[in-house]
């Protein structure tokens, strides 16, 4: 199922499913009032449809097929009509992780060894990546993932105004996509780990790049370099398990005015997210609407943010992130 937390013409937040013909959405409470004459504790919001697990699933399926039969106009909506928010409104937490090699290494070479960057990506050709200097002087993220919390209070959905921070000289964009936690765990094994995802989404995780550099050099952050209002967009969507098919080979694209610049391919994940929930989950608990992101999507086939690439985004662009099966995430600079 795609799960969407929409606000409707009257301004009530409610939660509903997209239907089959890809524009009209069920509203999945009013689908349980008509069908079953009373309300279900999993339609309430977003979180009590993790927090219900497979029986929550379940049952939004019967509604939903419930809906489609029988059509009954107080529980059906348009996706023209509604505002989209992030699926997870305010997620319990937000966790990005940096899962692609080759974002790491273009961002070292980029950042860190400017002009002799051609060198090393010469010595990697002759020698092989661990030889190169963007390896040798990363190898700690060979090791572990590695992750930063973010403010879980700034998500906003699809077609929202990402508002430039008053700091910010360089804002940039993430191509990303992400999980939500759908089941209580502590200590979780890798090879059960896929029992925890409630559902997928793609994710943009905004950065002021001129903050975050120098906030880094000290050794800490990000903090300001990704923690301002609007900040971290999701959607269009909560896309359940059950619908992606293979986690670990989905086309990703971004877009700026149209344009691409970005493309590239979950496959080129270094680190699972089975890999992230294992070593998060160590000694901490983790419950159903935790976030936790994969962090940009660099590979062959592209570079997965415009630092990697010398640019920077300004007032006025359009951003579009597009996930294969899970939809497109668009938001706007103002």
């Amino acid at each position: 199922m795609k799960l969407v937390t929409f606000v409707d013409t009257t301004g009530r937040q409610r939660i509903g499913a997209l239907m089959k013909d890809g524009t009209s959405i069920a509203a999945l409470q009013a689908g349980e009032e008509v069908m079953a004459g009373g309300v279900s504790p999993y339609f309430v919001e977003m979180l009590s449809f993790l927090r219900g697990g497979m029986p929550a699933l379940t049952r939004a399926k019967e509604v939903m097929e419930y809906i489609e039969q029988h059509r009954p106009k107080e529980a059906m909506t348009t996706l023209e009509t509604v505002s989209l928010m992030a699926p997870v409104p305010v997620p319990e937490s937000i966790r990005d992780a940096m899962c692609f090699e080759e974002h790491i290494v273009n961002i070292i070479r980029v950042v860190g060894l400017k002009k002799l960057a051609f060198l090393d990506e010469w010595i990697e050709k002759l020698f092989g990546r661990k030889r190169s200097l963007a390896y040798l002087l990363n190898k700690t993220w060979y090791e572990r993932p590695i992750y930063y919390k973010g403010n879980r209070h700034s998500a906003v959905g699809t077609n929202a105004d990402i508002r430039m921070p008053v700091y910010a000289k360089d804002l940039d964009f993430e191509l990303e996509f992400g999980i939500y936690i759908g089941k209580e765990g502590v200590n979780i094994p890798r090879e059960d780990a896929h029992e925890y995802i409630g559902g997928y989404t793609i994710f943009n995780d905004f950065s002021v790049r001129d903050i975050q550099l120098k906030e880094q050099s000290g050794r800490l952050g990000p903090a300001k370099g990704k923690d301002f209002d609007t900040g971290n967009a999701f959607g269009p969507f909560l896309v359940t398990p059950d619908e992606v098919q293979d986690p670990n080979s989905l086309t990703m694209a971004a877009r700026v005015n149209g344009a691409e610049w970005s493309r590239g391919s979950s496959g080129d994940m270094h680190w699972k997210f089975a890999d992230l929930i294992a070593y998060i989950s160590q000694s901490e608990t983790l419950y159903p609407g935790d976030f936790i992101g994969s962090g940009t999507c660099s590979g062959v086939n592209g570079r997965g943010c415009g630092l990697e690439m010398g640019k920077s985004l300004n007032s006025g662009d359009v951003i579009e992130l597009e996930v294969q099966g899970l939809g497109i995430l668009r938001n706007k600079i103002v």
